[in-house]
Parts: structure tokens; sequence; C-alpha cells
């Protein structure tokens, strides 16, 4: 974080020749960091940090007239703060800008923009099924874009909607706090009119009576309807995997469950090496806990980002104690004793199992809706059905980049598409054609990946993953797919940019 004191004073002003074009300037006005952006011969002055974890707008890039976020891509408008992207939801603070004489001023705040005309006017209601990302980005955009009819989310959760990328990363670990999780508060709800039904589980979806049909048997009708029910765990078939010492990691819920038991634990198991299981991995050896982490691949992440980031992802974990033992399969569990398919046995506090999660997909399956491995859905994401949208981890739509078809798992994604998703709901006509994002933490070690690579047939890597400095380029046939980057925080969001132009 830069001195305040020692920031030029906006409030006094600046030459205006120390602003170019495509540039910012960080400044302050009293005891706030304000953001100077200049596009074009026009000026804006914004709040210096992202509303979703406070990352430094100074070390964005700016695109057209919006700022994003370094660290986990948000993006706002220069214009009016308004948070056009996911993770963020909320606005960045907009000043006032003079310029005379040559020198650039910053003057008082300017009031948050007011929400467009009333949009949806005849929309009936509006109902979300599921409560992760996707449902409270779909819900808050309805409110931010001006519908002012009823929106109600379903959620099977007993918990509101949660920071998930939080439960396996500072929560787990202990740095984050509970109070931290909700991604809104009660009061949230209350005052944007979103009737948030938890522990609410629909049984069916009548397509042709619009209405959807709630387990405890009443029916709530439709005018639009978005189905963001997101990913279950899978259980895999192993005996013993259903008892006590068993945990998975999908809610809230769950990971309290498991900062409980870490509390009294000296040594745990994770089955799994995916991303889920190493940050749970990295996340419990945080607390001084030793892991072992048992996995069928040959590296971890391989799948993913290929053999030289596994490697690398491996030694970051090895050099923080943990054991791994690949190429291995669970043959059962017994109690709090894992035993592993050539015979060796692991004795453990628990075992946390993240072997990969499934679209939950069933209500859509049953409602008739088209499927392709997930849900099937066009540009703006409306499925077979008019009027019926699917967004996250359900969701396979034509990505315009690749050509192709594609469902990603990604906690980012799902936020935008609900943004997306709702936005086409009021009839506003917006592809979806934003490139997918993630980020990945393993102790101090963070992981940015941009685009969508599922083959490739070169790995260009610039820089040393070794000194964690480096950017990794999924390419076939010459064309780039994803980029990862680790410390390259600029790159990745230029990555990105020109991804979405076509580069």
């Amino acid at each position: 974080m830069a001195d305040k004191t020692s920031l030029p004073d906006l409030a006094e002003g600046v030459a205006d020749q120390e602003l170019q074009p495509g540039g910012m300037v960080l400044g302050r006005v009293g005891k706030k960091e304000v953001l100077l952006a200049r596009v074009g011969d026009e000026v804006f002055a914004v709040g210096a940090h992202c509303t979703h974890y406070r990352g430094p707008l100074a070390d964005g890039v700016i695109v057209g007239d919006t700022i994003r976020c370094p660290w986990h891509h948000a993006c706002f408008s220069l214009r009016t703060g308004a948070p056009l992207r996911a993770p963020a939801l909320d606005p960045i603070t907009c000043w006032r800008v003079e310029r005379r004489h040559g020198t650039i001023v910053v003057r008082e705040k300017l009031p948050e923009a007011p929400a467009p005309r009333a949009r949806g006017a005849g929309l009936s209601s509006a109902i979300i099924i599921g409560g992760g990302g996707a449902g409270l980005a779909a819900a808050d955009t309805l409110r931010r874009e001006g519908y002012e009819g009823p929106v109600t989310m379903i959620s099977a959760d007993d918990a509101p909607p949660s920071d998930r990328p939080n439960l396996s990363k500072d929560y787990l670990a202990g740095k984050a706090q509970d109070d931290w999780i909700p991604l809104r508060s009660p009061e949230y709800f209350t005052q944007h009119r979103i009737e948030l039904l938890l522990g609410t589980r629909v049984a069916s979806i009548d397509v042709g009576q619009r209405q959807v049909v709630l387990e405890r048997g009443d029916r709530r009708p439709f005018g639009a309807l978005l189905i963001a029910t997101g990913a279950e765990p899978v259980h895999p078939p192993i005996p013993g995997a259903d008892g006590p010492h068993v945990h998975y990691l999908r809610s809230f819920a769950d990971s309290r469950a498991i900062v409980d038991k870490a509390r009294a634990a000296k040594h745990v198991v994770v089955v799994g090496a995916s991303f889920i299981g190493l940050e749970v991995a990295a996340s419990l050896r945080t607390r001084g806990i030793a892991v072992d982490v048992v996995a069928p691949d040959r590296l971890p992440l391989e799948r993913v980002m290929g053999p030289e980031v596994g490697r690398f992802i491996q030694s970051v974990h090895e050099k923080q104690g943990v054991a791994f033992h690949l190429g291995q399969s669970v043959a059962r569990i017994d109690g709090r004793t894992v035993m592993l398919g050539d015979g060796t046995t692991l004795d453990a506090d628990f075992i946390v199992l993240g072997v990969g999660v499934r679209p939950a997909i069933a209500l859509a399956e049953q409602a008739g809706l088209a499927m392709d491995r997930g849900i099937a859905v066009n540009e703006y994401l409306e499925t077979s059905v008019p009027g019926i949208f699917a967004a996250g981890d359900v969701a396979r739509w034509p990505d315009a980049r690749s050509g192709q078809k594609i469902r990603v798992e990604h906690w980012v994604v799902a936020e935008r598409q609900g943004q997306t998703a709702a936005r086409n709901i009021l009839g506003l006509n917006e592809r979806f054609t934003a490139v997918p994002f993630f980020w990945s933490q393993h102790y101090d070690t963070t992981i940015n990946y941009v685009g969508h690579a599922e083959q490739w047939d070169r790995v260009a890597i610039d820089g040393s993953l070794d000194a964690q400095d480096c950017s990794v380029a999924y390419m076939k046939s010459d064309k780039r797919l994803a980029v990862a980057t680790i410390s390259r925080d600029r790159e990745s969001l230029e990555a990105e940019a020109a991804m979405e132009s076509g580069g």
C-alpha cells in the first residue's frame, strides 16, 4: 500500500502532461486514495482499490473506458464506477474532475450512478435456482439494471451465497473470519427485495405451466428462469468413504466442519491432486498439520496445466512438507486408516476427498431441456426453451474464440455468466464473450489463468517457474489458447484483453 502522505494531492491538482493518454496517476484527496485515468482526451477520477479484495487498480489495465483489477480481473466503468464484471459486485467511487490552465484538479465525490429506467416491465417475475456465485450475481444484476419485479433465489444450501474460493484458501487456513465469507449481508436481500429461500429444494420445473415445483409441494410461477445449480462433489465408490472421518469441500458448512476437525488434528490425508485438493493441502499445512496427498495422476495438475507447471506445483508443496503418493488409488478407508492400492496404509485424524465435481443437471434433464454434457445454451446463455437460462458450472456455451462448445467450472466465470444471463432476461441481448479466468493459491504462490485449453501441442514459458516469475502460454497450431502467470498480474490482464480482441 502506498504511503498516502507521499502521494500527490489531487485536490491541489497535477500538471496535465503528467497524465498521458492510456496512463494513470495514483494520488489522494484528503485521506482517500484516488486514481486518475486518462482515456483519449478524457480524464476520470475513481477509487484506487477494487471492491472485491481491495486490489490496487493502479497496477491494473485500462481497456476502453474501463479499469481492470490485477488480482482477480474485476472490471469497472471509469465513467460511472459500475462493476461491469465479477468478481466485484460493488461499484468504485467516482470524483468530479476539472481541467483548467494545464492542470487536472479532483473535486467532490459524485453520487452513485442511478439504476437505468425500469427494465423488464413486461416480465412478471424472475426465479433463480441456485444460491452460489452465478445466482447471486444474477439477482444483483437484475436490480442494478433496473428490474423492479419479483426476484426469488431458491437455494438448497442452508447458508446464504458465500465466497466459495475462500473456503479452500484463507478461510480454511485460518486467515479469514466467518463474517468475511457471506457475499452479501442479510440486510442486502431485504433492501433489494430479493426473496432468498434457503434450505429449499426444487423438485421439478414445469416448462409448460412456467412453474417451479418445490419439494415441499408449493408451486412458484416464473416469467423468466435461471438455472444456476452449480456442481456437486464426486463421491467415489471407495469402501468406507461414507464414514464420519471423511469430508468433502463444497459449501460453507463443509469448510467449517473441516476447520473444526483441524483444530485438534495432527495428520490429514487428502485424496485428489486437483486445485481443490492442493489448496486444502496448503491450507492445512499452514495450520501446521502433516498432510499426505494421494492421487492416481503422474503429476499434480498435469491434465490442466501440463507437466512443467505440475512438477513446479509439486515442488512448492513438497518444500512445505506435503508427502505425495502419486500413481496411487485408495482401496478402502477403515475409520482413520487409508489403505492404498499397493497396500500402503496411512493413518489420519480425518480425510478430505477432492476428486472432482459433476454438474447438477438433473432438474434440467427432467424438464426436457437440451443437454450436451451439461445444459446446452446459446451465446446469450438461453437454453432450448425460451425464457429459461443457465449459468455457471451447469452451462455449456458456444465459445466464440475457440469455435467450440465449452463448460467451465470456475467461480469467476459463473458470476460473469450470472450477470450476462440477468441482462438477457431483461432483453438486452448481450453475448457472453468473457474469457475464462481463475486463480489458485498455494501458500505464497498464486497462479492466474486466462483462456481455455483442453488440448495443446506446445507450451511456451517466458521467465522462470522456480523463480516464481513467469508466464506459461498453451499453444495449438501457433494460436495461444490460455496463459498462466505467476507474479505477472499485469501480463495476465493484457493476455485477457488480447484474447477478447481475437489475439
